[in-house]
């Protein structure tokens, strides 16, 4: 093929020495008939390293073949006979020779060759050396335009003087110069390329710029379509919202951005290059639409309980201690200690704009380690990307606000990783297979190719610093929250019993001890006089299963119960896509532990218990890596183009022994991918902002929250609806933003469908210990829309309810507006005062008699441990008798803090 100079950027050196003499110049070099050397032998082969070419490897042959010349149409001087002779003048003329005439056919051949998409004419041809130079020309000028008249003998004659011209010498020239001869005859002007040809390069170089059009212009028109004022095909108006949330009032051409961002995305994708920014900007764009869109039509920050971490930050920053009385999510503060740090030293005093953003933050975020954690499977391109696309588009759940679990998440990512890039392992199996039974089946999946790639050539000081980052992800996560830290060990845990990590037994151990410390060294207050609130539920599957399934699609609403069954939908199709990757896997021979790993161990959190209720939306949270990964396999489950085992694109049907074509599977494949992408992103804007109706936060209900704080002096407390009374109810309000040690969110009211019935509502103001002075009722828009969509109550409930509260002797209105009310009792005693607010700085934290030996165990089982795991780094045969005495000293140690642990649980408990 030509050489172009556009696809390498190298212009060869010719040295006219080298070039060998051509037979007939003008006979064209016939095309290699072999298949292009770089094809790819799997039709979906589009790995990182298996499709550009070596810009460096232009060989002799290619020097010979892409040499290209060009005869100018300016005539230049020839050396005649004898001597060098002087430039003629311009009255000089040369010697009249016979010219032949060219015929109609070959005066075609003189007008200028069209372009190719690079935009350069193909002029490439065999020349001769400098041996040969008048068959070179003439082959050259032959070529170029049939006007110009041979010059010199036959290459057996001699061209001496019976030679009317003698022979040209010629200079060493560079490939970018042209070489030079007399062209007698009238002289053309070469015509500009025409406007066809220009506009045929430019669809031809579409695949370039065609994507990036594509999703800036989708970016733009999304933008628009939300932040506009409502009217026909764009803005957003919030009274359109429904059962159905946010979707049912996005306008159409929201929807239409949307579906050009994915077109772009699998523009890109479908190319054979690997156009790692343009994907990565293109999944963000995405991202940013479907998790920013509650931001950009946002009047105030969404879902209430990120109100509640910001009253965290804010006591933190004032007071500089935590308060594990008021919450228990207090005994856990490095999320909140963290940006208490940040805001106080950068001088933030609102948190809104960070409340507002922080969702679309965290899920870009969350994208660059997991497309690190990509990076180290044995997979394709198109799988990579499409697997980081689906992490985007099925990740619903909503754990991304700012919260503690949206920020551990991250670390969580992180943290896999690393444990996969530095210190993954990869080891053929060495032993034969047995011949039957369990043990041969496992054999067999253990002699598959590995799913993951092998971590080489990283130097010990690299992994010591990833080590150490890995211990202190842990340490914040541990510190953070109360489940992502079991999340981590489980998963390190489970990549050794899996042989596919080089770290050792020492590591886990030392993690463990670390979560057990922190929960029985500094969360007392939260579990002192709880223990079978926090152990009930360690066993009972089916009990914690139907909590987070069953329970939750009982809504009365019909549109509503459309957005809870469509989550359990997109939870169907997203693991019925990972079982038929992992099958098409299997059926190449490659066995993906580590997605297995990814998957399958958040699952047993299962037997903890539900957490609220909400363990296994956590659960589905932790394993939607694995499943994303596993689920893009089943569309291109194929091995790239540069591992040493590639497969066909489609394992033949044996029976039938059909073999269907690898062109049209690859279609097919993308095509199917595209659909579901388009499917998974509406299904998304349903999972994801179904809850918009409640969860959606107004300037009403926030100025009504204000007004308390106003008044909260020395205390308040405040009283908000519910259906039914438990300590797992809690508010559908922006509670909490501030002053938390002053203001109580502990009072529950109950209502019923009846609005007239407020008996309940009445008595629970009614002044006692419960309800002193300074104790208000909060009724907002957010609180009877969730009654509304999950109990069944009337549409026209919350009118009817606040008139009743007004016509009510013993109530009294002290704040009203469009979205909320403010009540409290309408008399109270004479002198009666308002209480002071609960104490929060405690009576001190309980202890056990064996505590000081327990603390200096765990120091020196932590330190054994971390030094053992430190010196295997440098190879297992590295100083052995030092570990060996590390470990003597470690084992015992950890018993023994292990055994205080479980004396602290006992011996607190029961003085509680």
């Amino acid at each position: 093929m030509p050489f172009d100079p556009e696809a390498t950027g190298v212009i060869p050196r010719l040295d006219p020495a080298s070039l060998q003499a051509a037979p007939d110049a003008k006979t064209d070099t016939p095309p290699d008939p072999s298949p292009d050397a770089g094809s790819e032998a799997d039709s979906d082969a589009d790995s990182d390293a298996g499709s550009e070419a070596d810009p460096d490897a232009v060989g002799d042959d290619a020097v010979k073949t892409t040499a290209a010349f060009r005869i100018p149409t300016t005539p230049s001087t020839l050396r005649i006979g004898g001597p060098p002779a002087t430039p003629p003048s311009e009255t000089d003329t040369l010697p009249s020779l016979p010219v032949p005439q060219p015929t109609e056919e070959e005066a075609d051949d003189t007008k200028p060759e069209e372009t190719d998409a690079s935009g350069e004419a193909d002029a490439s041809e065999e020349v001769g050396t400098a041996e040969e130079p008048a068959a070179a020309v003439e082959g050259a000028a032959a070529k170029q335009a049939d006007v110009a008249t041979e010059v010199g003998a036959p290459e057996e004659a001699d061209v001496g003087e019976t030679a009317p011209f003698e022979r040209v010498v010629a200079e060493p020239v560079e490939a970018a110069t042209a070489v030079q001869a007399v062209a007698p005859g009238p002289v053309r002007q070469a015509a500009p390329p025409p406007r066809a040809s220009r506009l045929a390069a430019l669809v031809a170089g579409a695949p370039k710029w065609l994507p990036v059009v594509l999703v800036l212009e989708g970016l733009l028109m999304y933008v628009l379509a939300l932040k506009v004022s409502p009217g026909p095909l764009r803005g957003v108006d919030p009274a359109d919202i429904n059962g159905l949330g946010l979707i049912s009032a996005l306008p159409v051409s929201a929807f239409a951005a949307i579906l050009i961002m994915i077109v772009s995305f699998f523009v890109t994708v479908a190319q054979s290059t690997d156009r790692k920014f343009l994907l990565l900007f293109q999944i963000a764009a995405i991202t940013f639409a479907l998790h920013g869109a509650g931001a950009l039509v946002a009047e105030e920050p969404r879902f209430p309980t990120a109100y509640i971490h910001a009253g965290f930050v804010d006591f933190i920053a004032r007071t500089g201690d935590t308060a594990i009385s008021i919450d228990g999510r207090m005994g856990w503060p490095g999320f909140f200690a963290l940006f208490a740090f940040v805001t106080k030293t950068a001088g933030i005093t609102d948190l809104s704009p960070i409340l507002n953003w922080t969702p679309l933050l965290s899920n870009l975020l969350y994208l660059l380690p997991f497309v690190l954690i990509l990076r180290q499977v044995v997979a394709t391109t198109r799988a990579r990307w499409f697997a980081a696309l689906l992490f985007v588009l099925v990740q619903w759940i909503g754990q991304d606000y700012f919260s503690p679990q949206g920020f551990t998440f991250a670390l969580y990512l992180v943290f896999v990783a690393i444990l996969l890039r530095w210190f993954g392992r990869v080891e053929p199996r060495t032993k034969p297979v047995p011949a039957k039974g369990l043990r041969r089946l496992l054999g067999r999946l253990d002699a598959m190719t590995p799913g993951e790639l092998a971590n080489t050539g990283m130097f010990r000081a690299d992994k010591l610093l990833m080590l150490m980052l890995m211990v202190a992800l842990f340490a914040a996560a541990t510190a953070s929250h109360q489940i992502t830290p079991f999340m981590m060990l489980g998963v390190l845990t489970a990549f050794l019993l899996f042989k596919r990590t080089t770290l050792t037994w020492a590591l886990p151990f030392g993690l463990g001890l670390v979560v057990l410390a922190w929960i029985s060294y500094q969360t007392v207050g939260f579990w002192a006089g709880q223990i079978d609130a926090i152990f009930g539920g360690l066993g009972d599957i089916v009990s914690n299963l139907q909590r987070n399934t069953g329970d939750r699609i009982e809504g009365s609403d019909e549109l509503h119960a459309m957005v809870l069954q469509a989550r359990l939908g997109i939870l169907v199709v997203i693991l019925a896509l990972a079982a038929v990757g992992l099958l098409r896997r299997l059926r190449r021979g490659v066995f993906d532990r580590a997605a297995l790993i990814l998957l399958c161990v958040p699952v047993l959190a299962l037997a903890l218990q539900s957490y609220g209720g909400e363990i296994g939306l956590r659960i589905y949270m932790f394993a939607l890596p694995g499943a994303c990964l596993l689920a893009a396999y089943a569309f291109f489950p194929n091995l790239p183009a540069d591992s040493a085992d590639v497969r066909e694109e489609t394992v033949p049907v044996r029976r039938l022994n059909v073999r269907f074509d690898p062109e049209l599977t690859k279609k097919v494949s993308l095509v199917l991918a595209a659909c579901f992408a388009v499917m998974f992103s509406m299904a998304f804007l349903v999972a994801r902002y179904g809850n918009e109706k409640f969860e959606r936060v107004t300037s009403g209900e926030v100025a009504a929250m204000h007004y308390v704080y106003e008044h909260d002096k020395p205390s308040a407390r405040v009283v908000y609806l519910v259906p039914k009374e438990g300590p797992e109810v809690t508010p559908t309000l922006p509670w909490g933003e501030r002053d938390i040690e002053l203001v109580n969110f502990a009072g529950q009211a109950l209502v019923h469908k009846d609005p007239a019935n407020i008996k309940d509502v009445v008595d629970r103001l009614r002044p006692g210990p419960e309800s002193p002075r300074n104790t208000y009722l909060v009724v907002s828009k957010g609180q009877v829309s969730y009654l509304q969509l999950n109990d069944g109550f009337p549409a026209d409930w919350g009118e009817r309810f606040r008139a009743a509260l007004d016509a009510s002797p013993d109530l009294k209105r002290v704040y009203a507006n469009e979205d909320a009310a403010l009540y409290t009792w309408g008399k109270f005693v004479r002198g009666t005062e308002i209480p002071e607010p609960r104490p929060w700085q405690g009576r001190g934290e309980p202890t056990s008699p064996w505590t000081p030996l327990g603390v200096g165990a765990l120091a020196v089982s932590w330190a054994a441990l971390f030094g053992y795991e430190v010196i295997r780094l440098n190879g297992s045969r590295r100083a052995p008798r030092a570990r060996r005495w590390l470990l003597w000293v470690a084992v015992p140690t950890f018993v023994v803090a292990v055994g205080v642990v479980v004396e602290r649980f006992v011996y607190i408990a029961g003085i509680n």
